[in-house]
C-alpha cells in the first residue's frame, strides 16, 4: 500500500491531517513538520494501523 498524508480542510477552516498507510509511530513522524508548521494541535485520533508493529529485517553480511 502507498503511504500517503492527506490534508483536508473543513468549511470553518479547520484541519485534518491523515497519515493513510503508515504502521505504528511512522504516521506521528510523517506528520510531525504539519503540525509544527500549523501551530496547535486539537485532537489526535489514533487508528488501528497505529497499534499494529512495524517489521524490520536484520541483515547482516558475512564474508564481503
Amino acid at each position: 500500500m502507498n503511504r500517503t498524508i492527506e490534508i483536508i480542510i473543513g468549511i470553518i477552516g479547520e484541519i485534518q491531517i491523515d497519515a493513510v498507510g503508515f504502521k505504528g509511530p511512522d504516521c506521528e513522524k510523517a506528520t510531525k513538520f504539519l503540525e509544527e508548521a500549523l501551530g496547535v494541535v486539537g485532537q489526535k485520533i489514533k487508528k488501528p494501523e497505529y497499534h499494529q508493529s512495524v517489521s524490520k529485517a536484520n541483515q547482516q553480511r558475512i564474508g564481503e
